[in-house]
């Protein structure tokens, strides 16, 4: 199957990027990041950022723009039977060349779990400019890690929000 990734969720005032690898199957059919039940990544934003859980994709992305957050994939293009990472072939980048020019206030990059920093070491030399963070992946397939443990570590974010 033929993945296109989302634009990017940003904000003029961002100052933390968060890479997912490439939207889900899931994800592709809702047009939604994360639309996937049981990925934690918006139960562990809402838990971090001090809101109550909801399912209201508007309320998620105003959510994270107003903690100065960006949300985007490491790529833009791949071949995937299914939504496992290690089923991707024939990826192509996102252009974070622009991203990063046009986002200047931008200093750190999380990557929610080893693909999404694999793909990006892959494309993009990393910069001195930027300190970059691998977390443990939201996805049910990152089974042995527990929900409170994700969270734990996901709390790095919160130093650079705001």
């Amino acid at each position: 199957m033929h993945s296109y990734s989302f634009p990017p969720i940003v904000s003029k005032n961002a100052k933390i990027l968060i890479l997912g690898t490439m939207p889900g199957k899931m994800s592709l059919e809702m047009q939604e990041y994360y639309a996937y039940k049981f990925n934690v990544f918006w139960k562990i934003m809402f838990n971090l950022l001090n809101f109550p859980f909801s399912e209201n994709y508007e309320l998620k992305i105003k959510m994270l723009i107003n903690n100065n957050i960006a949300l985007w994939d490491s790529l833009q293009y791949c071949f995937r039977e299914g939504s496992a990472d290690s089923a991707i072939k024939y990826e192509i980048p996102n252009d974070f060349n622009t991203f990063f020019k046009e986002n200047t206030k931008i200093k750190h990059v999380f990557f929610n779990g080893n693909a999404s920093m694999k793909f990006f070491k892959k494309y993009v030399k990393f910069n001195d400019d930027y300190q970059y963070h691998l977390l443990p992946s939201t996805s049910p397939a990152n089974a042995r890690i527990c929900f409170e443990e994700k969270l734990e570590k996901w709390k790095i974010i919160l130093q650079y929000s705001d």
